[in-house]
């Protein structure tokens, strides 16, 4: 895998992502969060708190590839249980999205200077083990794009179930 080109324009996006978040939860009351959407899935408040702490993981990922040589990054402890089972022990039901939100724009902040001054930052990475066992290497610029798009791709599915509910 290889650090995107268009590193300002990632960035960008990744900077962007709590904000669009937020906007994507104006409005919307605690009945909204915790309704079941039609045809099943996590509720809005669930697919908040996953995109936060998947982030969460994902910095720990970029830090030990800004201060180690090919750290190995994996994931196998989180792999072992299904994300149900995650989302339940960290009380994703329950947890207000007040505090997650900010870990998420003050994380991604932090990211972002931690970037801005460690030279050569964007292109370092991680021996990355994949779910069956694979290495490969993950760039810091491609794991902080993953971030960005995983932000995008939930709240596409958020925007949908306001759709479903009627709260667009």
């Amino acid at each position: 895998m290889e650090a995107p080109d268009d590193q300002e324009s990632v960035l960008a996006r990744y900077l962007e992502g709590p904000t669009i978040l937020e906007r994507t939860l104006a409005d919307l009351q605690d009945a909204d969060l915790d309704a079941p959407p039609e045809g099943g899935g996590w509720t809005i408040r669930q697919i908040v708190h996953h995109i936060v702490d998947g982030d969460d993981i994902f910095k720990i990922c970029i830090k030990a590839a800004l201060g180690n040589e090919q750290p190995e990054f994996s994931l196998a402890w989180y792999w072992e249980l299904p994300q149900d089972v995650w989302a339940e022990r960290w009380a994703y039901e329950h947890r207000s999205l007040e505090q997650s939100l900010a870990l998420l724009k003050a994380s991604r902040a932090h990211v972002v200077h931690l970037l801005e001054n460690v030279p050569d930052a964007w292109p370092r990475s991680v021996e990355f083990r994949k779910r069956d066992g694979e290495i490969e290497r993950l760039p810091v610029g491609a794991a902080v794009e993953i971030q960005a798009d995983h932000v995008a791709h939930h709240v596409k599915r958020i925007l949908a179930i306001r759709r479903e509910s009627g709260r667009a």
